[in-house]
């Protein structure tokens, strides 16, 4: 059996910044290990590409660049919000509007979205949307662990259940 789509894949993995040498920013071992159906668009899909076709014991090692992972630091996700977006019952928690404090939003059509604050004013906050891996090249080194079909009820939700379901 080999990575492929609608299999249930377990790996191990150590992303890096930049390359090989570089700082480590996220990891899964052994003990907790990233379990995600292949090919249902949960993992960026260059990363996919690079582990098709993989077996279990196999070992993997490749550098994505930005444009390929998060996509390139951008200005336009530098946004300034009235702060009245932030009152809750008429008040604003001073310490959810820290400098550096990242507050999950939403975007227009409903989307999850992260924003960093970067600076508070008497009636405006700027917040950074941009994702905190954008404009940074990804590392990744790891093993494939396990490997086995979906089920359909895994294929139509989309996720794994059982052991490790639900994982991030």
């Amino acid at each position: 059996m080999t990575v492929s789509q609608n299999k249930v894949v377990s790996l191990t993995y150590e992303l890096k910044i930049d390359n090989a040498s570089g700082e480590v920013v996220d990891m899964a071992d052994a003990s907790e290990p990233l379990v995600f159906i292949y090919g249902t668009g949960n993992l960026l899909p260059k990363f996919e590409a690079h582990i098709f076709n993989l077996k279990v014991k196999d070992n993997f090692e490749f550098t994505l660049s930005a444009a390929d992972a998060y996509g390139d630091f951008t200005d336009d996700a530098i946004v300034t919000l009235p702060i009245d977006v932030f009152m809750m019952d008429g008040k604003i928690d001073p310490e959810m509007l820290r400098i550096g404090n990242v507050i999950p939003m939403q975007d227009n059509e409903g989307h999850p979205l992260e924003g960093v604050v970067k600076s508070v004013e008497k009636d405006k906050v700027i917040m950074d949307f941009n994702h905190p891996m954008a404009g940074k090249n990804l590392h990744f080194t790891g093993s494939i662990l396990e490997l086995r079909d979906a089920t359909p009820e895994e294929i139509s939700h989309g996720h794994v259940h059982g052991p490790h379901g639900h994982h991030h």
